[in-house]
């Protein structure tokens, strides 16, 4: 493990990971440092570089400052397949045994399951209830987290009705997906409760549209990757195997809950939606989102709607949630703090891109960094 500082501009700092007793390739990078603390996810991918490590953690900075958590920045990223998993992450924890006891929490992103995450914190002997100087967490960590599942698309969801409230939509939205996973099904779940429409869902093999969705039947025809069995859905659909095809269909939202850079300078241009809402982290690149606000695209950034997973882990590494609460209780509590920041923070964004489109983000970063001192 070399670790290596860098100047102001860049990280905090960033460490390589060469492997502890067995080899291993990743990064952690630890972009802030708030009163001694940062945290962020786990990435394994056969792709993920450095470089992306790197946007992560800026993502992750950025979104505890606008939330207003007094923590910083941090992301690992694993070069993996997957293949012996039990070795990778027993390596990873001893790798990075310094960190998480120096106050670096991680915990799962994608490609990085709970289990996961369970064997890397006890193979560092890494338990995030105790720390030197803070409350203990009376709670164990699945216990706290598990019933939190939802809480991300929820956020997320969150920000797509305050953009359509804010753009005066009257009546059923329709709605289409990008990704197909845990947040993109609890978002669909959800905006679907609301009355709004689910017109088209894509994942790993394309998408499928139709005039409406049934978001039941498409949870139960989805496995655990988030691929969707299209022999199982009762209703004729349109379907393609272009992989952009999501950006075709006519929707009044669009939530990208998948893959970085899904929205590009591109393909923007065969955008149908007037909201995009961005529930996966990078989803669209610094061109992409430029290109569509020159098109009158209203778009709420990750770092505001796809706070509700970090923000739960932070609320509890920060000792801030109400642990003396009954369970119930905890989780409205949760919930209910997800849903005011999100709200907040998206019509604050709006009413800057008013004034000035350009700077509206880092002006509503710099307020919340002089709100948070």
């Amino acid at each position: 493990m070399t670790t290596t500082i860098v100047d102001a501009a860049a990280p905090a700092f960033s460490v390589h990971l060469n492997g502890a007793d067995e080899p291993l390739q990743g990064w952690v990078v630890v972009d802030s440092l708030v009163d001694g603390l940062a945290m962020g996810g786990v990435r394994m991918t056969t792709t993920v570089d450095y470089e992306e490590v790197c946007g992560l953690a800026r993502d992750m900075t950025d979104k505890f400052t606008l939330a207003g958590l007094r923590i910083g920045g941090a992301k690992g990223g694993i070069v993996s397949d997957g293949t012996d998993r039990q070795t990778t992450f027993r390596t990873f924890g001893r790798t990075v045994k310094p960190l998480l006891h120096g106050g670096i929490h991680l915990g799962i992103d994608l490609g990085v399951t709970p289990a996961d995450r369970a064997v890397f914190f006890e193979s560092a002997g890494y338990d995030p209830r105790y720390r030197l100087g803070a409350p203990d967490i009376p709670i164990d960590w699945r216990t706290y987290y598990e019933p939190l599942i939802d809480v991300t698309g929820y956020g997320v969801a969150i920000g797509a009705l305050t953009a359509l409230e804010a753009k005066g939509h009257k009546g059923p939205a329709r709605v289409v997906i990008q990704g197909f996973g845990a947040v993109g099904r609890s978002v669909a779940q959800f905006l679907e409760s609301k009355g709004h429409i689910v017109t088209g869902v894509a994942d790993i093999l394309g998408t499928v549209s139709a005039n409406e969705l049934s978001t039941a039947e498409l949870i139960a025809a989805t496995d655990a990757h988030g691929r969707i069995d299209r022999s199982q859905l009762s209703i004729e659909t349109t379907q393609s195997t272009d992989l952009d095809a999501w950006l075709d269909v006519e929707a009044d939202l669009l939530v990208l809950a998948a893959q970085k850079h899904a929205l590009t300078a591109e393909n923007v241009t065969r955008l149908r939606a007037g909201i995009v809402v961005e529930g996966a982290n990078l989803a669209s690149t610094t061109e992409g989102r430029e290109a569509a606000a020159r098109e009158g695209v209203l778009l709420v950034p990750g770092v505001i709607a796809n706070i509700g997973g970090a923000g739960a882990a932070a609320l509890a590494v920060t000792r801030v949630v109400p642990f003396d609460l009954p369970a119930d209780a905890r989780k409205q509590w949760v919930f209910d703090w997800v849903a005011e920041r999100v709200r907040r923070n998206t019509r604050d964004l709006f009413d800057l891109s008013a004034v000035s489109p350009s700077t509206a983000l880092d002006d509503l970063l710099t307020h919340r960094r002089k709100e948070r001192q």
